[in-house]
């Protein structure tokens, strides 16, 4: 297969037909607060920095809840286990209202007002340090506040437009 030059377009189609070939963890990303509570599935999430503890997280910069989550000042970034599949298409839109999309599961408040998945396997409660908007998202940059994890559960992955899982072995969270 030979390369392309720099100066040749990558199709839209042709790049992500090659991201489905990544494997990604799956995400529920919540936010709560006086501009009211929203959530999403994401797999675009990943570690910035440990100095100070930041992460990263994208959104589709047409979503209505982007507002909601400039305006709370705040985010959640819960990593689903496989028995949380429902629950990440719940998230991803196959459910409109909000309220039915929590109440599919438990949820624990946090002193920052956010919500983390009970059986998450790890949460991360942020605060929105940065959003910088490239192309068609938006990347919110998150100063980690609060982790909540567990040391054990199978991680859900996405990989080849389907969700997957990897059998753990017993995690030293915490440690």
């Amino acid at each position: 297969m030979r390369g392309r030059s720099m100066d040749q377009a990558v199709s839209r189609t042709e790049y992500r037909n090659a991201m489905a070939r990544v494997c990604a963890p799956v995400n529920v990303v919540t936010t709560n607060g006086p501009s009211g509570r929203c959530g999403f599935t994401a797999t675009a999430m990943c570690s910035v920095t440990d100095q100070p503890p930041t992460l990263l997280v994208c959104m589709n910069s047409r979503s209505l809840q982007t507002e909601v989550f400039l305006a709370n000042g705040s985010f959640c970034v819960n990593v689903l286990t496989r028995e949380h599949v429902k629950l990440a298409t719940l998230f991803a839109g196959s459910e409109q209202e909000m309220a039915a999309r929590y109440a599919a599961a438990e949820w624990l408040d946090l002193p920052s007002g956010n919500q983390a998945l009970k059986d998450a396997i790890v949460s991360f409660d942020c605060r929105l340090a940065h959003m910088h908007r490239v192309g068609t998202h938006n990347i919110f940059i998150g100063e980690i506040v609060n982790i909540r994890g567990r040391k054990d559960g199978q991680a859900l992955l996405y990989f080849d437009r389907n969700f997957v899982h990897v059998p753990t072995q017993e995690g030293s969270f915490g440690g």
